[in-house]
């Protein structure tokens, strides 16, 4: 039997004044969809700490805090049929953070060397999520 991938995502959540989420978009690849944070969780990483280091990685928001656990997601890959146990945290960013910038990705995954065009939006969303990743935004208790 093939093990899952392990993966983490991040629901970054900005209050400025109503609820905002993290997203962001890869620059010169609009058929890869907007997206969440989300990558593979380190050998004896904690999720805890992957959630955080996806989030830094893929935005280079640094301020972003661990609320809680949300969900585990068993689901393949939608291209590659490859197994894939993702966690789905609940993250908090200050008031603050920027509206929207550009973040060149940075670490050692797939991801390395792209361009995200970054983003809080209003939620509810108004359009779905890049492969389902929406799909625990309500449990997010967003009063």
């Amino acid at each position: 039997m093939t093990l899952p991938r392990i993966r983490v995502a991040a629901y970054v959540i900005r209050h400025r004044p109503g609820p905002e989420l993290l997203v962001f978009d890869h620059v010169g690849m609009p058929e890869a969809g907007t997206q969440v944070p989300a990558g593979g969780v380190e050998a004896g990483e904690p999720p805890e700490e992957a959630v955080l280091r996806e989030v830094v990685e893929e935005s280079g928001l640094l301020t972003a805090r661990v609320v809680r656990l949300l969900a585990v997601d068993d689901r393949p890959h939608p291209e590659t049929g490859q197994l894939r146990r993702t966690s789905f945290f609940h993250l908090r960013a200050p008031e603050d953070a920027p509206d929207a910038w550009e973040h060149l990705v940075r670490g050692a995954g797939d991801d390395a060397g792209l361009r995200f065009a970054c983003r809080f939006v209003p939620l509810p969303l108004d359009r779905p999520l890049a492969d389902g990743q929406d799909s625990w935004l309500e449990r997010i208790d967003l009063s």
